[in-house]
C-alpha cells in the first residue's frame, strides 16, 4: 500500500485543474475514469492520515458541510469508536464509483485484523471539490486468508 503514496500524493497535487474537469457535469451513473481516480485519490489520502491518525489532515478530506456539523474532536471519536478498522486497516481496495443526485457513491473493501468490512463513502462536490460526505459500514467477513 504505501507505493500508492507517492502516486496519491502527485494525483492529489495535479487534482486541482483535473477536479474541475472531472466534475463539471455530475451526470447519475459509473464515474468516468478520471472522477473514479480523484474520487479514489481523495478517500486514499483521508484513509492513510486516519491509519498513522493524523486526525487534522484526515479531516480536510471531510466535506465543508460535514465539518459545519462535526467538529475535530467529535470526528477522532467516531472514527475510533466506530471505524477502528479504517485505524488499523491492511490494505483496501476500490469497487464501484456511481453519481446518484450529484453525489459521488464509492465501494471499498477495508482488510484489518478483524475481517473484511464493505464501506460505502458518499461524497459531495462543492464549488467542484471533493468531500466525504459520510461513510457507511457494511457487511464484515471474518473469514480472512492468511
Amino acid at each position: 500500500m504505501k507505493h500508492w503514496t507517492a502516486a496519491i500524493v502527485m494525483v492529489l497535487m495535479l487534482s486541482g485543474c483535473s477536479q474541475k474537469a472531472a466534475f463539471d457535469e455530475l451526470s447519475d451513473g459509473t464515474c468516468t475514469n478520471a472522477q473514479g481516480q480523484l474520487v479514489e485519490a481523495h478517500i486514499s489520502a483521508q484513509i492513510d492520515a486516519i491509519a498513522k491518525e493524523d486526525w487534522e489532515s484526515a479531516y480536510t478530506f471531510a466535506s465543508e458541510s460535514f465539518r459545519s456539523l462535526v467538529k475535530l474532536d467529535q470526528f477522532i471519536f467516531v472514527i475510533g469508536a466506530q471505524y477502528e478498522m479504517l485505524i488499523e486497516n491492511q490494505g483496501y481496495v476500490f469497487g464501484g464509483c456511481t453519481i446518484v443526485n450529484s453525489q459521488v457513491i464509492q465501494q471499498v473493501e477495508v482488510k484489518a485484523k478483524s475481517g473484511l468490512t464493505n464501506l460505502t463513502y458518499t461524497l459531495s462536490v462543492k464549488e467542484l471539490t471533493l468531500g466525504v460526505d459520510s461513510v457507511l459500514v457494511g457487511s464484515t467477513d471474518t473469514q480472512l486468508d492468511a
